[in-house]
């Protein structure tokens, strides 16, 4: 137990030693994310046409793949200090329970009133948006946390929020459904009769239980319909691993102030906000040469993009409104089922990681919900804390580490990212304590009606 001594449970940083810039993982990539291509030319997007959705500096972020570091304003970094730094814990109660010789660090950004790590991105996004004079924004929500965080920051610096949730999530969870509301935002479940798009996905699929795609589309349809507004987005696009990379970079910190280097980083995977923003200054190391770690990329089995999709180039959204990117995917059309990892159910990956993926620079695995929610309990009652669902397939994948580091006998240094917490998630956690969650694995043939609708890019 020596290590108690030199290691506390929580690790802080102070406020000075807070990161003051983001740092842009593809300057050190070798082979670049392929560009985002116009649906209607299938021509490289320009900064002029991406600028019609998004404003105009994220625009610049999304477009640079060269420039390392970009300095965070100071009226983020104001903002980040409310709730940042985050703490990086030791979880010394699991490794103790699983009697592993592997030490286990969870860097913990459900600590502000969103719940999760999706406050970092909004808070930029919006005052971006707020700098250029526009009166609001549009975006999607899958289980409400980028919603709830959007509506944060919209109301901090008084900007219009208008927010297309995925009808299941909507469902499920009316509470976080009502914490936007109270922070002045719309939330409409979708897909709805309020645009052409939804009106669409109702008619081709009736009785949906919506998808992230869907919600897209008519978030961007209502972007670009009306004066004065833009299109935000809380994962997949690379402006938005930028802003999370004060994840990694404080948790980098952190270790770096107690020696301590990683064997294995390992966090949850929907669009890739939280992965990426994770792994990425760990990922600039490894890519220059500098250091070596294993990366772990954990997905849900009902919605596997990266272990059973193809990549390809592909529509972002159900409608085929947005530019295509270079992901893995299961293709636009491909519905998941109204499981409850509501954040981790988009069709593709982040261009980014699905690029670092594909050159053998992470693994992925997939797991089953009903697996992720025992481990989600066990975590709740050793650690103390109620994990998200979507969190909770890190907890998972991390837990199977140290039993196997148990196993032979390696003290391995294990990092996960603890995404939020799952609070506004009781609905789901009461169908596994009642036993009536069930476990859903698309198959090939569900899979093919997906990628049969893959766009023929040469």
């Amino acid at each position: 137990m020596a290590d108690k001594k030199t290691i506390p449970y929580k690790i802080y940083l102070e406020e000075s030693e807070m990161p003051t810039q983001w740092y842009n993982v593809r300057a050190d990539m070798k082979n670049k994310p392929a560009p985002l291509l116009n649906p209607q030319t299938l021509k490289p997007m320009t900064a002029e046409e991406l600028s019609q959705v998004f404003c105009e500096e994220l625009v610049k972020q999304e477009l640079d793949d060269t420039t390392p570091y970009f300095d965070i304003p100071e009226e983020i970094l104001d903002f980040y200090k409310m709730y940042r730094p985050s703490p990086l814990v030791r979880a010394y109660c699991l490794e103790k329970e699983l009697d592993t010789p592997a030490k286990i660090y969870y860097k913990f950004e459900g600590n502000n009133t969103s719940g999760s790590h999706k406050l970092n991105s909004a808070i930029a996004q919006a005052y971006y948006a707020k700098n250029q004079g526009l009166k609001g924004v549009t975006t999607e929500t899958g289980a409400g946390q980028w919603g709830t965080a959007l509506s944060m920051a919209c109301a901090y610096l008084g900007l219009d929020c208008n927010v297309y949730m995925v009808k299941c999530s909507y469902e499920q969870k009316p509470f976080r459904r009502e914490v936007m509301r109270t922070y002045g935002a719309k939330v409409t479940p979708s897909p709805s009769d309020t645009t052409k798009v939804g009106r669409e996905i109702l008619a081709k699929y009736p009785g949906t239980s919506g998808s992230l795609g869907c919600a897209i589309s008519e978030a961007v349809e209502a972007a670009t319909s009306k004066d004065g507004y833009r299109y935000v987005l809380g994962s997949v696009l690379t402006q938005v691993l930028l802003h999370q990379s004060i994840i990694g970079l404080e948790t980098k910190a952190a270790l770096d102030k107690y020696h301590i280097t990683p064997d294995i980083i390992i966090g949850c995977a929907g669009g890739g906000s939280n992965l990426g923003g994770l792994i990425s200054p760990f990922m600039g190391e490894k890519l220059r040469g500098e250091k070596d770690y294993r990366f772990i990329a954990v997905e849900p089995a009902s919605c596997p993009s990266l272990t059973r999709g193809k990549f390809a180039y592909d529509y972002c959204d159900t409608g085929m409104v947005c530019p295509l990117a270079k992901m893995y995917t299961l293709g636009s059309g491909f519905i998941p089922s109204a499981n409850h990892a509501g954040g981790l159910r988009y069709h593709g990956m982040s261009s980014v990681l699905s690029q670092l993926y594909d050159d053998g620079l992470m693994e992925a695995i997939a797991v089953e919900q009903t697996s992720v929610f025992e481990a989600a309990t066990k975590f709740a009652r050793i650690e103390g804390i109620l994990p998200a669902p979507e969190s909770s397939h890190a907890i998972k994948a991390a837990i199977d580490q140290a039993l196997l580091c148990k196993e032979t006998g390696e003290e391995k240094t294990i990092v996960f990212g603890l995404t939020g917490t799952g609070y506004f998630d009781m609905v789901a956690y009461g169908k596994y304590n009642d036993g009536a969650m069930s476990d859903y694995i698309p198959t090939d043939e569900d899979l093919a009606k997906g990628f049969a609708g893959l766009p023929h890019v040469e």
